[in-house]
């Protein structure tokens, strides 16, 4: 069974930092790009980054760009999704998701195969 589990998220005031972690089982963790997500209140979910695990290139949504980091743990089959400077329109919940092949910066929600259950992340102001 193919499993993508994410945590991290908790509550952090504006400027503040977290790191999200998105583990996966059940699949070979070297095929599958993995891309983040996220769903605001009220608002559609849209995709923020994406690393492709083939050539470990990276994409980063304008709206994050410069404050996010992906990195990934061979070893753990992890993505950590690394938040600086957070800001309250960060708020939102986070979700990983895992991508046969490379991913691309349309973040095209039908391409990614599995999907995590999401982690809560609110910024104060």
């Amino acid at each position: 069974e193919v499993q993508l589990v994410e945590s991290g998220g908790g509550l952090v005031q504006a400027g503040g930092s977290l790191r999200l972690s998105c583990a996966a089982s059940g699949l070979i963790f070297d095929d599958y790009a993995i891309g983040w997500f996220r769903q605001a209140p009220g608002k559609e979910r849209e995709g923020i980054s994406c690393i492709s695990r083939e050539d470990g290139s990276t994409y980063y949504a304008d709206s994050v760009k410069g404050r996010f980091t992906l990195s990934n743990d061979n070893a753990k089959n992890t993505v950590y999704l690394q938040m600086n400077s957070l800001k309250p329109e960060d708020t939102a919940v986070y979700y990983c998701a895992g991508e046969w092949g490379p991913c691309s910066e349309n973040y095209y929600e039908s391409e990614y195969d599995y999907w995590g259950h999401g982690t809560q992340v609110t910024v104060s102001s």
